[in-house]
């Protein structure tokens, strides 16, 4: 396009019209303007459209030369941010106007300036350059750290005693019966322990390592008696001698397995380390003691049995039998017996006239779910006792005790007279610190004592944390309850906590339990809900 006495001008990015007076030229307008920018190349500069507008009248009424700004030749703008966890760096490039397009060396120059030194997307940042724009692009991603894995111990045996109780929520033992003995010979594989390890370090953008969680190691558990570490591989656990495996907290012991037809005068009372099998009967007044297991596949008369881990008789339990385990006791009826458990007293038939206690539940009748019954004598469990028919109309007055763990109780007690003393000891070594600092510690005594006092808050501390973990124990004893899926008869003293009840009439199948305000309740299988009164 020919505009006589119109020219551009170019300096500092700037483009320039000039016009020179020119009678004998055409009129002119601002898209005759706009074209001949086109044409000499200035297209892609940023246009002023006011200014192009004002030089077309200005070529038309002004009569001597002048010169006007109408576009800007602008290069591309590169903007770089990095978040404020330095993981991520972003690019933003506002496209160039006839101007210098962004590069991928400009990019990185940016990023360096940035401090943007690792994890750079290259193949973005030419990918955006490429299109010569970009809004908010990921360019750059930190590796974030990988902590690292705790010590874990596979049990490499599928039959064995598992002496650490498994509880679901409401603190109840997930019990099941182990059957028959398993037995392991020397040199068996038992557990394989998969070290902690120190997880992968990560990095920022700027180059700042991120140092990993190192996962907390363990070792196998320091006396294991009849197992051994293997002399090839220090990660793996064998039997030492032939025996029963025995699951404990990261590890597995091997006991020795003592079998006997029957314990009676003739074999005498029996004191062993391990596990005991008999295969008869334990007969009167005879004494059984082991640091394992005990199982006896007869009957126990009147006789005496201790066992440090579960006792399980295929049997029943008769004339004052004696039974103390450390775990659990199951057996299929007992009569006139005293039964103690750590975890679970499990009866399969009924429970005439014994004394039992059991640190979490007591389940009768599951192998007679309409005759099963608890007649007589007392039952104390902590959190649940569960039975068809409780109490009878033709024996004397069954008492029942929920809600109540003695053992907890007493370590509660004790603990919070320890934590007094602890609290005590921490105050006494602050006073002190603020004596020294106040005296100017003339003796060199403030390091050494404020190390103490780390100590004793460090001690207090842990007595706290334990301090909730067995408040919540005690409180999973506010949930106790007694389960009756037949009903109940005659006479029953049911005793909630500290609170007695006594039932004097007949109970269809329900449950019994507690609610916030210390009311006892029974609730029936249609969910009507009655309050009991207290005694």
């Amino acid at each position: 396009m020919n505009l006589p006495g119109i020219s551009f001008n170019e300096a500092d990015g700037k483009v320039l019209l000039v016009s020179q007076p020119m009678p004998e030229r055409a009129p002119v307008d601002r898209n005759m303007l706009r074209a001949l920018l086109m044409e000499q190349g200035y297209g892609d500069c940023l246009l002023d459209e006011a200014a192009i507008s004002n030089a077309a009248n200005q070529c038309n009424t002004q009569q001597s030369t002048f010169g006007l700004e109408v576009a800007q030749r602008i290069d591309a703008v590169i903007a770089i941010r990095v978040e404020l966890d330095d993981m991520t760096a972003t690019l933003s490039i506002t496209a160039a106007r006839g101007g210098k397009p962004a590069t991928v060396p400009n990019v990185l120059a940016a990023l360096a300036q940035a401090g943007v030194v690792f994890g750079i997307d290259e193949v973005a940042v030419a990918q955006a350059c490429q299109t010569g724009q970009a809004n908010a692009l990921v360019v750059a991603r930190g590796q974030q750290t990988q902590d690292g894995h705790d010590a874990v111990f596979e049990a490499l045996i599928a039959d064995s005693v598992d002496r650490a109780p498994k509880l679901n929520e409401q603190g109840l033992i997930d019990y099941r019966e182990h059957g028959d003995i398993p037995v392991v010979s020397a040199g068996t594989a038992l557990m394989r322990r998969a070290p902690a390890t120190p997880g992968v370090p990560g990095k920022t953008v700027k180059g700042r390592e991120l140092p990993p969680i190192a996962g907390r190691d363990a070792s196998f558990a320091a006396k294991l008696d009849g197992a051994e570490t293997s002399a090839k591989d220090p990660n793996l656990l064998v039997a030492a001698v032939a025996g029963q495996p025995v699951l404990v907290t990261a590890g597995v012991m091997v006991e020795p397995i003592l079998r006997l037809k029957e314990v009676n005068m003739a074999t005498g009372n029996i004191h062993f380390d391990g596990t005991v099998h008999v295969a008869g009967e334990v007969i009167q007044g005879m004494k059984v003691q082991a640091s394992g297991d005990i199982v006896v596949d007869g009957m126990v008369d009147s006789g005496q049995l201790d066992a440090g881990g579960n006792i399980q008789v295929a049997g029943g339990l008769i004339a004052h039998a004696k039974l103390h385990a450390g775990g659990s006791v199951t057996a299929r009826f007992a009569e006139g017996a005293q039964i103690t458990a750590g975890t679970l007293i499990a009866l399969g038939d009924m429970a005439i006239d014994c004394d039992l206690h059991s640190l979490n539940q007591i389940i009768i009748g599951d192998n007679s779910p309409q005759r099963g019954r608890l007649v007589g004598g007392t039952a104390a469990a902590a959190l649940l006792l569960r039975v068809p028919l409780l109490g009878s109309n033709k024996a004397g007055v069954t008492k029942v005790v929920v809600g109540t763990n003695p053992e907890l109780e007493a370590r509660y007690a004790a603990l919070l007279t320890r934590i007094e003393s602890e609290k005590a000891v921490e105050a006494n070594l602050d006073k002190l610190v603020k004596q020294l600092k106040a005296i100017g510690d003339p003796k060199h005594m403030l390091e050494r004592v404020n190390a103490s006092r780390q100590h004793a808050v460090q001690v207090w501390g842990a007595s706290l944390v334990e301090k909730q973990t067995l408040e919540h124990e005690l409180e999973l004893a506010l949930s106790a309850r007694v389960e009756v899926s037949v009903g109940v008869e005659g006479a029953v003293d049911l005793m909630f906590g500290h609170k007695p009840v006594p039932l004097r009439r007949e109970f269809e199948a329900g449950s019994f339990s507690m609610d916030a305000q210390a009311q006892v309740l029974f609730t029936d299988l249609a969910g009507q809900v009655s309050v009991l009164a207290a005694g």
